[in-house]
């Protein structure tokens, strides 16, 4: 049984329409994270599945019964938001216990779920403080207790770290994976942060304009996209896309020169940066001049300008003695070349 399935799910606003029949099973203790461009319904879907926007048409189930209709009360699943929305005049315990005191739950017991929670946050010995005495990250991980003393069936996280700075981030961002270790409960989580859909997801949810433009790990979605849209949103530095020809089973690129192994049908040719190696000029597939080099220390990429074929970005482990100027070749491992039609679709 699924911890929440989504059946055909849709969105409207009026005559519009945001969220365009979204089907997807959430396995029981999976980690499914959304990821996709500003206003393609993310945070809308995430919103509907905890009961804060209403679904317009389809189902929701959690536990297999049908949850459409019912309050987000009712549904047993918790919500951490970007905000910590934490009360300024109570103090961690009281924060974090909050939920369960409305609900009317015995002392004890609140104590209790409130102790266990602390301790998996490393909370212990902030318990009395306020909000107002606390760091970012120590606000975030007591509104993550908040929701772990509910015993959710599933936790929903909206843009929890985007308030917290780049070191914060990745300690956020570690404590979260271990806490998911250690809960076994299900999670979504809706981030524009590549890397922390990459590194927490056990399958990442792309969407462009209210559909779902594919579901799979993260290692399927960064070497086989299943479509133009995923190659170029995932993966930073972005997937090389470029113009090709195919002709007898072999590929060429505008200017350039190919190889054999191209399928029927191919217009596009894609190759992630560090798929390209440096070769001399007039040699592997293509010519180009180096344009720009980034420096980041055990990386270098270069921005090489190929002509017709545009800018191309390549990536070289560690330094490099290639200067903005220099004229190179680039050779494309054969083995990771990506393939579309012409109406986007990978081929291979």
């Amino acid at each position: 049984m699924s911890a929440i399935t989504l059946k055909n799910v849709e969105k409207w606003y009026g005559p519009v329409q945001v969220i365009k029949g979204i089907d997807l099973e959430v396995a029981p203790g999976e980690f499914v994270v959304f990821v996709g461009p500003s206003g393609c319904g993310k945070s809308t879907l995430l919103r509907m599945i905890g009961g804060l926007e209403e679904i317009s048409r389809g189902e929701l189930l959690i536990d297999g019964r049908n949850a459409t209709s019912e309050a987000p009360s009712q549904r047993g699943l918790s919500m951490v938001f970007q905000s910590y929305a934490l009360y300024p005049h109570m103090s961690v315990a009281e924060n974090m216990g909050f939920s369960l005191k409305t609900a009317g739950a015995p002392k004890s017991e609140i104590d209790a779920k409130v102790g266990a929670a602390a301790e998996v946050l490393k909370l212990d010995p902030l318990l009395e403080r306020r909000p107002k005495d606390l760091s970012g990250g120590q606000r975030q991980r007591v509104a993550i207790g908040r929701s772990i003393v509910r015993d959710p069936t599933a936790f929903l996280f909206d843009e929890p770290l985007s308030n917290l700075d780049a070191a914060l981030r990745v300690e956020m961002r570690y404590e979260i994976a271990k806490l998911h270790q250690r809960l076994q409960k299900a999670m979504i989580y809706v981030t524009h942060d590549q890397i922390e859909a990459m590194t927490l997801a056990d399958r990442i949810v792309v969407l462009d304009a209210g559909r779902i433009a594919q579901v799979g790990t993260p290692r399927e979605l960064y070497e086989r996209p299943a479509n133009l849209f995923v190659a170029q949103f995932i993966g930073s530095p972005k997937m090389n896309v470029m113009e090709c020809s195919v002709a007898g089973g072999s590929w060429q690129v505008e200017g350039g020169r190919g190889a054999p192994g191209a399928p029927a049908g191919a217009v596009h040719l894609g190759i992630r940066p560090e798929h390209i190696s440096i070769l001399p000029a007039g040699q592997g597939a293509c010519d180009g001049v180096v344009d720009v080099t980034e420096y980041l220390g055990a990386d270098t990429f270069l921005v090489v300008d190929c002509g017709p074929l545009g800018r191309l970005t390549v990536r070289v482990i560690g330094d490099t003695d290639i200067n903005p100027g220099d004229t190179c070749g680039l050779g494309f491992d054969t083995e990771w070349l990506s393939f579309f039609d012409s109406d986007g679709q990978a081929l291979r």
